[in-house]
């Protein structure tokens, strides 16, 4: 998220309008605030297992700065349909992983386990099935001997500071074309 609202502020092709998180300590909100972005966040624990009560607590906010593209960055809650229905082509999410390979968690040690050569990070319009919308750009660092999930994801982390930002650029600019870094 960082990454991505530096870009927009260093570059001009977007107004990053507010971060919002589903948990009030995340970091970013306070290095959003440094950047002077404005920030809001819902508590998803106080809402038990009902997401559309969640969401809809979450939509006030989001709302209200009537953004035109919603970027998801670190963002670990399953979006109902409804909600991603709502935002339909017009909302972004990274994954670390060379999507349609590994979807969901946990992807880093999926990679090492299956003895793939390489790995990376997607950037996806979202859809209502988890890390299958259509992909907008891909990253990939190699599977070093030796690697460690933690190891991977930090070469992985890089790249998405480099992909989201290059992604958002051409998407904000109406290009949907696959980049490959």
């Amino acid at each position: 998220m960082v990454r991505l609202v530096q870009a927009m502020q260093a570059e001009g092709f977007a107004k990053a309008v507010l971060v919002a998180s589903n948990d009030p300590a995340a970091g970013g909100l306070a290095k959003a605030a440094a950047l002077c972005v404005p920030t809001a966040a819902v508590d998803h624990r106080s809402f038990g297992r009902d997401r559309a009560a969640f969401e809809a607590e979450l939509l006030t906010p989001i709302l209200a700065a009537d953004p035109d593209i919603v970027c998801l960055a670190g963002f670990m809650r399953v979006l109902t349909p409804d909600f991603v229905r709502r935002f339909q082509g017009r909302m972004l999410n990274i994954h670390p992983s060379l999507l349609p390979k590994y979807p969901g968690l946990h992807t880093h040690q999926r990679a090492l386990d299956a003895g793939d050569a390489q790995a990376g990070c997607s950037v996806h319009e979202v859809t209502a099935d988890l890390d299958a919308g259509p992909i907008l750009g891909q990253a990939r660092v190699p599977v070093l001997e030796g690697d460690t999930a933690d190891a991977l994801a930090a070469r992985v982390l890089v790249q998405e500071h480099r992909l989201y930002p290059a992604v958002l650029r051409r998407f904000v600019a109406g290009d949907r074309s696959i980049i490959q870094l």
